[in-house]
């Protein structure tokens, strides 16, 4: 599918994907205060692998909609004849996305290392123990970084799609 569901000219796995970061940072608070506040660690695992699951469906399938555009610079610029945005707005665009990436790609990073470690060690089913101290570390390390994807993420589409 060439175009969104957001009313700009963006892609589907673009909206997508936008819509997943608007949807994983309430999620991911939900799921900080359901160990801090109520200490439901369970429910915490769950929802910390729900969300691994959705990142990992939404990068995927938004990296397959990229190649099959040709990159970003295309899904801007669908008519080569009449393009939205010029060489100058697509630089300031894609210092943008330099941002975003640096974020973006440190995200999965941590997460994988702090699910795979919890995984490793605490107990099933989960509870406080000798790992809790770093995992509490790298799990905050996480919410920041994946917080700052969405935002840099979401700044990114704003310049691109929406003011373009």
């Amino acid at each position: 599918m060439s175009h969104g569901f957001l009313g700009n000219d963006a892609s589907f796995m673009l909206d997508f994907v936008v819509c997943a970061l608007v949807l994983l940072v309430p999620l991911l608070a939900y799921s900080i205060y359901v160990v801090k506040v109520q200490r439901r660690y369970l429910l915490h695992k769950r929802l910390q692998l729900l969300l691994a699951a959705i990142l990992v469906v939404a990068v995927s399938a938004f990296e397959v909609d990229m190649r099959s555009h040709g990159g970003w610079k295309n899904i801007v610029n669908k008519n080569p004849a009449q393009p939205r945005l010029d060489e100058a707005e697509l630089a300031k665009c894609a210092k943008l996305l330099y941002t975003h990436l640096v974020f973006a790609i440190s995200t999965p990073v941590l997460w994988i290392v702090t699910i795979a470690l919890a995984l490793r060690r605490f107990p099933d089913p989960p509870r406080p123990g000798p790992h809790s101290e770093l995992h509490k570390a790298l799990g905050w390390a996480s919410a920041v970084d994946l917080a700052l994807t969405s935002v840099t993420g979401m700044w990114f589409y704003y310049a691109t799609f929406v003011t373009g």
